[in-house]
């Protein structure tokens, strides 16, 4: 694929194929993500990939602390709820998701159903979980520098067939991923990025979030 091919064509994946990813290809995806740009070279990135039994035992210790009523306990900050269009948009692309699936508004068990889908990294083959450097940990670059790996993360593997779907449920459980992961004390835990061979039947798979126009999200000035 061209550049624009993979820009227009890349989508969140939440289905995965039973298939595992080759080391080599996801070794080939980090090298051409870390070409992404970061403050005065920092590169304050770190990538934990993890599948098998050690990404099992992550998803069982999300379900279960989650299924408990233990609090999150998220690393990176989450900030104030959504409001105004940015809520619109949140339900916008739940709207569509939920249409695709089937799952009806009052239909409480499959709603439950499809947030643990999230806290098990959505079954996908592998997991990426993005840190950082704590001694950056109070620069706004450093997360701006890891949102930009992270999206050249994405559009690699999709330029390689496979699929992804940047997430925070994977991580809401910090200390189970830290454990099995054996993320060090000093990296704070990001985001996780579900990656995988896109299972075509998967009907979420066909979902294309809507969009602002260039008219709304830019302005010219001295054209």
């Amino acid at each position: 694929m061209d550049f624009d091919e993979v820009i227009l064509g890349r989508r969140s994946i939440r289905g995965y194929l039973d298939k595992p990813v080759p080391r080599s290809v996801i070794e080939d995806i980090i090298t051409l993500a870390m070409r992404a740009p970061s403050s005065m070279n920092t590169q304050p990135w770190h990538f934990h990939v993890i599948t098998g039994e050690p990404l099992d035992r992550i998803r069982a210790g999300n379900t279960e602390r989650n299924l408990a009523g233990i609090p999150h306990s998220r690393e990176f900050r989450t900030g104030h709820a959504f409001g105004g269009v940015h809520r619109d948009r949140q339900v916008g692309v739940a709207k569509q998701l939920f249409a695709a699936m089937g799952i009806a508004r009052d239909d409480k068990d499959a709603r439950h159903d499809w947030v643990m889908r999230g806290f098990r990294q959505f079954d996908a083959p592998v997991c990426v979980i993005i840190a950082y450097d704590r001694e950056l940990a109070d620069s706004d670059d450093t997360a701006f520098d890891c949102g930009a790996v992270t999206t050249a993360l994405v559009n690699a593997a999709w330029s390689r067939g496979l699929g992804c779907v940047i997430n925070s449920q994977g991580i809401m459980q910090s200390p189970v991923v830290r454990e099995h992961a054996g993320i060090p004390d000093d990296q704070v835990i990001m985001k996780a990025v579900a990656l995988g061979w896109p299972d075509e039947s998967f009907p979420a798979n066909a979902v294309v979030s809507e969009r602002k126009s260039v008219e709304e999200a830019a302005r010219f000035v001295g054209f």
